[in-house]
């Protein structure tokens, strides 16, 4: 085997895998949202699950995007661990079709595909048009690829210590490990049972070894699962668990059904062709560990729950936040490279859940400073500040993972939804400095003995009350909706209205005398950030129905 035959492997392999990716991320672009209501209206049944789980991965020729993408959903709480396990069954047996089509010589029409898809690309302006053509010119360079990587692989029939590498894999725990091992490097059991396809067409590897590595493959396909699962919530590990699960057990069945019986024999005299005969022995794997799991799926919920049991989270507490974290965005997205299939919609999800709970913290702190201020209570200012630096953590690491995001993310309509949620993050961090900014004046109040008059008192209440009113209506159901926008905009108003009435009572109390100098001060500050916090909360609820909008 010459230098060329040898890069032509390794070109043949890159473009299989750049039009895996191309694929996955065309089908992403077109359908990222639409798939996600899709998926959370069909898989509460668990035939209607396996058969959408098949239906997807067929489309974007990857097991991994979609079990990455069950992996985002169950962390974004979207679906459930049991709905889970239904969605990766599919995905086991919809990942088959891509040996089928390799068997099937699909790839002859390769270069006309790929032409089609690029000319959509190309002359068509219309995104959803161009995210067609990615999808197809995907399709087309992959099998491009194949063809490469086998017309390169043919002289290693000659290459003796190859022959004898692949003569080892006949031993099933040899030929498990290889093909796991192989198939996690190049995360993508299409590629790896691609590869294994050509060799076995090329005469450098027998059936009867092949099977062994076929087993092995399915077990590797799962390291792009465990490696998504890396800071994901427990149920979001455990649907990997199954994933993994899965694979395992149908690599013990079928290798002591292989040993036991003649089934590569029986393959062998019925099925023509190397190519044909791995093909039809990946769909029989699949197909029958899925029924034979099938009764079986809540059990093995269970036995993940077990193997992964719930532990003690580091959560808020009454009394303060005892560790900062992120609980529902996880590293799907953020590590600079495409995450697969669903990207954008679990993402969106994961981040309005963290922005939720953002929020909440700064309603709690506009809260329990009002009160502070009112009761001139100095007590309840250190969870406050506990809640701010939280806050701060909060929007520094959202701020991070959007750069991120916005880098790789090539759906127009979802940038424009990840760049409403970066600029929520930036107004719901200001309105916590705001209410940091009233627990100062607590302290104040208390280490210089001011007073505020009676009626500063019950002006300051009414704009705690409605200050309250208007961050926690960003927080209802509502979100986005017309009529929603316009209550938030005449809360906004009247805070407003209210800032411009307490100013000039203000005055009149001054002119009157009964009113200290260093009380105005502090009171015009405080009138200040209330009118601020309503500017915030009104940006907040402009972004909210801008997202909305996209998302309908």
């Amino acid at each position: 085997m010459d230098v060329l035959e040898f890069l032509g492997v390794f070109g043949g392999l890159a473009l299989f895998l750049h039009g895996m990716q191309m694929m996955s991320s065309g089908l992403e672009a077109a359908a990222g949202n639409r798939m996600k209501s899709f998926l959370e209206r069909l898989t509460a049944n668990r035939f209607m699950g396996i058969l959408v789980g098949a239906l997807i991965t067929a489309a974007v020729q990857s097991s991994s995007a979609t079990t990455v993408m069950v992996v985002g959903f169950v962390n974004a709480g979207i679906m459930n661990l049991n709905q889970a396990v239904w969605l990766i069954m599919g995905a086991n047996v919809g990942k088959t079709t891509t040996g089928l089509l390799i068997a099937l010589d699909v790839g002859a029409l390769a270069p006309l595909v790929a032409f089609a898809g690029v000319s959509m690309m190309v002359f068509f302006k219309k995104p959803s048009f161009q995210h067609v053509g990615q999808l197809l010119a995907g399709l087309g360079i992959l099998f491009i690829g194949m063809d490469m990587m086998s017309a390169a692989m043919e002289p290693l029939r000659e290459v003796p210590a190859f022959v004898n590498l692949m003569v080892t894999l006949s031993n099933p725990i040899l030929g498990i490990a290889f093909g796991a091992i192989f198939t996690a490097l190049i995360q993508s059991s299409a590629a790896s049972v691609g590869i294994l396809q050509t060799l076995a067409a090329a005469g450098v590897v027998e059936f009867s070894g092949a099977v062994y590595v076929l087993f092995g493959q399915n077990i590797g396909t799962c390291i792009t699962a465990v490696l998504a699962s890396f800071g994901t919530s427990r149920d979001a590990k455990r649907a990997t668990c199954v994933h993994l699960l899965f694979n395992v057990i149908g690599t013990v069945f079928f290798t002591i059904i292989v040993m036991i019986f003649p089934l590569t024999e029986l393959i062998e005299t019925t099925v023509p062709g190397p190519m044909a005969q791995i093909a039809v022995m990946h769909i029989i794997f699949n197909l029958a560990t899925t029924l034979l799991l099938l009764p079986f799926g809540d059990y093995l919920a269970k036995l993940a729950s077990r193997i992964l049991p719930d532990t003690e989270p580091p959560v808020p507490d009454q009394e303060g936040e005892r560790d900062m974290r992120l609980a529902y965005l996880a590293p799907v997205a953020a590590g600079g490279k495409d995450g697969g299939l669903g990207l954008s919609a679990i993402v969106v999800d994961q981040l309005r859940n963290e922005l939720h709970r953002m929020l909440e913290m700064a309603r709690q702190n506009v809260d329990a400073s009002f009160k502070a201020v009112l009761d001139k209570d100095i007590v309840p200012l250190e969870r406050v500040e506990k809640r701010e630096l939280y806050i701060d953590f909060l929007n520094r690491e959202i701020s991070r993972y959007i750069s991120r995001l916005i880098t790789i993310e090539t759906n127009e309509r979802d940038s424009k939804i990840v760049s409403c949620l970066f600029s929520i993050s930036g107004n719901i961090e200001r309105i916590g400095d705001h209410a940091d900014n009233l627990a100062g004046y607590t302290r104040m109040l208390v280490d210089e003995d001011i007073v505020f008059s009676d009626r500063a008192r019950e002006e300051v209440r009414q704009m705690r009350d409605v200050a309250i009113r208007a961050v926690s209506a960003l927080l209802s159901g509502e979100g986005g909706r017309q009529h929603w926008l316009t209550q938030i905009a005449q809360l906004e108003q009247k805070i407003d209205d209210m800032t411009t009435n307490f100013r000039r009572d203000q005055l009149v109390r001054m002119r009157d005398g009964t009113c200290s100098d260093a009380a105005c001060i502090l009171y015009s500050e405080l009138l200040t950030d209330f009118e601020r916090i309503g500017d915030h909360v009104l940006n907040i609820a402009q972004e909210l129905a801008k997202a909305h909008t996209d998302l309908s």
